[in-house]
């Protein structure tokens, strides 16, 4: 697996491509987090799961269908009851519709397999879990693997998984970000220009 914090970048860097005025701040907080918890499978192996099992580490939490199903959850516990009465209404007087919102949620939370599946190590990803639990890598696999546990990962090879991160995903996802962050700049430049030169 990619360490947790390299997830967390690659969904707040998916986030600024998504961003738009008026959309509840704490949404990236929760994509954040939504781009994390797929490893929580891992609190199987105290229970005697097998790494290649269903509920095994990269199994169905690091599915499409799981990141669909965690998507729909979160969105349905971040808006109060009474705005979900269409899922395409936005919310708060927002330019975000539910269903913006939600795909960001899906793909904070896809990105994790997409990561997992690009190290060097483990046995890949189900992607397609319930309907095959076949693993799956992707072509290109340049991520170390980072260790499983506190201890094991401050150590000298757990820095060394963070600066080959910094190199394979958080350099990417920073000029992702900062690409998303000038065309919003210019797209709100020429908003602007454009009221103006309607009110002249």
């Amino acid at each position: 697996m990619a360490s947790v914090f390299s997830h967390a970048v690659a969904a707040l860097s998916i986030g600024a491509c998504f961003y738009r005025p008026g959309i509840p701040k704490r949404l990236w907080l929760i994509g954040a987090v939504c781009s994390a918890i797929p490893d929580l499978d891992v609190i199987g192996f105290d229970f005697g799961i097998q790494y290649g099992d269903f509920w095994g580490h990269r199994g169905f939490t690091h599915s499409l269908v799981f990141a669909a199903l965690l998507a729909t959850a979160a969105l349905v516990a971040m808006i109060p009851t009474r705005a979900m009465s269409s899922s395409m209404r936005p919310v708060d007087n927002s330019s975000a519709s539910f269903f913006w919102m939600w795909s960001y949620l899906f793909m904070a939370t896809a990105s994790h397999g997409v990561l997992d599946a690009m190290t060097d190590g483990g046995l890949g990803v189900a992607f397609f879990s319930p309907f095959n639990n076949q693993r799956y890598f992707l072509p290109w696999r340049p991520i170390l693997v980072s260790p499983i546990g506190v201890d094991a990962f401050f150590s000298t090879y757990g820095l060394a998984v963070l600066q080959n991160e910094f190199v394979w995903i958080w350099l990417p996802a920073l000029s992702i970000a900062g690409a998303a962050w000038i065309m919003h700049r210019s797209r709100r430049r020429r908003s602007l220009l454009a009221a103006e030169s309607e009110q002249v």
